[in-house]
């Protein structure tokens, strides 16, 4: 690899190719690498692109992670034989990704088509037309129908019964729970 020197083009994204469920274990080692031999300057960043999905049940959350790219290891270094050596050695990393044994960045617009940065979502338990019970705020302990459920999910629209009448309620999502029955 007496090319590789001549690679460096800066600090780039590369993508590491490691077996499958190594990822993380594969970014623990080269943290632990880049410290102990003070490649600081060499290797910046590490990224395993996941999503992190929040399941919401009333109070409760419960996060879930999945790999948006499983087996593959971004790392953001100057390319040059040791920095190249040290992730290559790692015991997980079957190589680089790029032609042959040559390791090849991501270009810009690649990194920010591929969003290497976490993204969360929240998914919540219940859906338009579930009854729901109010578990906080002015309307606790009452018991509704979702109406509607805001794009960004943190709102929820419920029709509470006061006497006679359904009264449209507008309330965060935490502040609801599907009704035991639906579970």
């Amino acid at each position: 690899m007496s090319d590789i020197n001549e690679m460096n083009v800066g600090p780039r994204w590369y993508v590491a190719h490691t077996y499958s469920g190594y990822e993380n274990k594969v970014k623990a080692n080269l943290e632990k690498i880049i410290e102990n031999r003070g490649l600081g300057h060499l290797i910046f960043d590490i990224k395993i692109p996941v999503e992190i999905v929040i399941e919401k049940n009333g109070d409760n959350e419960k996060e879930v992670e999945n790999k948006l790219f499983p087996c593959y290891v971004y790392v953001k270094m100057v390319m040059n034989e040791e920095s190249w050596h040290a992730v290559r050695n790692i015991t997980g990393v079957t190589g680089f990704v790029g032609p042959g044994s040559r390791p090849t960045p991501l270009t810009d617009e690649e990194v920010a088509a591929l969003s290497i940065e976490t993204e969360q979502q929240v998914k919540l338990s219940y859906n338009v037309g579930d009854s729901v019970e109010v578990v906080s705020g002015l309307f606790e302990g009452y018991n509704g129908v979702v109406q509607a459920i805001s794009e960004d999910l943190k709102n929820v629209t419920v029709l509470v019964k006061r006497g006679n009448r359904d009264m449209p309620v507008e309330l965060e999502a935490t502040d609801v729970k599907l009704v035991a029955s639906q579970m």
